[in-house]
């Protein structure tokens, strides 16, 4: 059982400070997607470059001089080292890659002096600076930064933060099922081929090839949902453990997804949204060499040269990841279907999310309303994937409660994890290894 220092839980009492968001600004944004998605019935003449049915409807014009995010000088790319934590997300790995160091002999001794960078070079950071460095490298929204963070921190960390990499139970890597989730867009499902931080260059390829021509290249939304579709399939086809569970599924694979092009696109003033071509791509995924010689190097992510962030106008926010995970189930309404395979490629059975919800959802529901079912669920298990006390984490139940109510969702009082104990995938819990499943297909 983890255990939380006071100094810890009193830094995670200020969740509710930057996790609540207004209703009225999920409002406007449903408002506003809901007419995008008309008019795109309607069909139109010009494709947004984030893709089609995707907000904004008018993006805030391009400021260079807010938006530069520096590479150079005490942003320099430096690899990671011995014992410094890389793990499977990208940015995350690419902010703790930004860093300058030096080193100074004084009476034969080596002092490894740090200055400042966005993330700390080992990989390891506290909540406040997981909020604060993707807020300004990346333009997430502080509502968005915070959750994640918060959730990360309680479920997989000591409560003040956590690792980008880690081990069983502890940080990002370590965190399958609970945050973590199989059909990533690159990296390995744990149980196909024994961990789940490994880039799977097929898989890369296979989305790097959906945009041919490097002139023109847009790795948007709609590539990105289409591909998702794909790997979602990919997953069920040859991982015989394959889970796909409420929160790690329905929310952070979407993630997964949407946080490509959402905080990777380079934005300009000719495309103020931004445009996620072939070298951001790579750049950004630790990936070098010809489209015919392809070769991810692990954990040297980093931000590519003459590269802008998201306006601060239009800061990337739990509404607006709502409304991308929406739209991605109106196209690809699979991904918000919970399931698993039984021990063999190709045996998904969905399950009902009226069974392990005790009536509080229905699949009509979590359709609707995916974001309130996904956080409604993580809070009612809480208690289960963590061990913690109900007290331990009231901190957390109250920062998440705030989200909820400001959507107004309709609570889970408890959950029947029964149909969930069927996934031979959901008992493995952990990462970043774990058992291949025997008949796994690894490309």
């Amino acid at each position: 059982m983890k255990t939380f220092t006071t100094s810890a839980l009193g830094v995670v009492l200020l969740a509710s400070n930057v996790a609540a968001f207004p209703a009225a600004a999920l409002d406007a944004l449903s408002a506003s997607f809901a007419k995008e998605g008309a008019n795109t019935k309607r069909a139109t003449s010009v494709v947004a470059p984030q893709g089609t049915g995707y907000l904004p409807l008018v993006p805030p014009p391009f400021d260079a001089a807010a938006q530069y995010v520096s590479n150079k000088g005490q942003y320099a790319f430096v690899a990671p080292g011995p014992g410094d934590a890389r793990g499977m997300c990208p940015g995350l790995n690419a902010m703790a890659n930004q860093f300058v160091s030096w080193r100074s002999i004084t009476m034969r001794l080596t002092i490894l002096i740090q200055c400042s960078n966005y993330l700390p070079h080992n990989g390891v950071a506290t909540i406040s600076q997981f909020i604060s460095a993707t807020n300004k490298v990346f333009g997430m929204a502080f509502d968005l930064g915070g959750f994640l963070a918060f959730f990360g921190a309680i479920v997989d960390g000591d409560g003040a933060g956590w690792s980008i990499d880690g081990g069983p139970h502890v940080g990002i890597g370590g965190s399958h099922n609970d945050y973590d989730s199989d059909s990533s867009p690159f990296m390995s499902d744990l149980n196909q081929y024994g961990s789940n931080k490994e880039l799977v260059i097929s898989q890369f390829k296979t989305f790097y090839d959906m945009q041919p021509d490097a002139a023109t290249a847009n790795y948007n939304l709609d590539v990105l949902t289409a591909f998702s579709g794909k790997r979602y399939t990919e997953s069920i086809n040859k991982n015989p453990y394959f889970f796909y569970g409420p929160f790690p599924g329905i929310l952070v694979s979407q993630a997964a997804f949407t946080f490509k092009y959402r905080f990777m696109a380079n934005k300009s003033a000719e495309y103020p949204e931004g445009i996620l071509n072939k070298d951001v791509l790579k750049s950004f995924s630790s990936v070098s060499g010809p489209d015919n010689n392809l070769t991810w190097t692990p954990g040297h992510e980093r931000i590519p040269d003459n590269w802008y962030k998201r306006n601060d106008a239009d800061q990337y926010s739990i509404p607006y990841f709502f409304a991308d995970v929406v739209r991605i189930g109106q196209t690809q309404p699979e991904r918000l279907v919970i399931g698993c395979n039984h021990g063999a490629v190709n045996t998904f059975n969905a399950i009902d999310p009226a069974t392990i919800s005790n009536g509080a959802y229905t699949a009509g529901q979590v359709a609707a309303s995916p974001l309130c079912f996904a956080t409604e669920f993580a809070l009612a298990e809480l208690i289960g994937t963590t061990g913690l006390s109900a007290a331990q984490l009231a901190p957390l139940t109250s920062s998440l409660q705030n989200v909820t109510k400001s959507m107004n969702c309709q609570s889970i009082g408890s959950v029947n994890m029964s149909a969930l104990t069927a996934c031979p995938g959901f008992s493995f819990y952990g990462g970043p290894t774990g058992p291949i499943a025997p008949g796994a297909i690894q490309s």
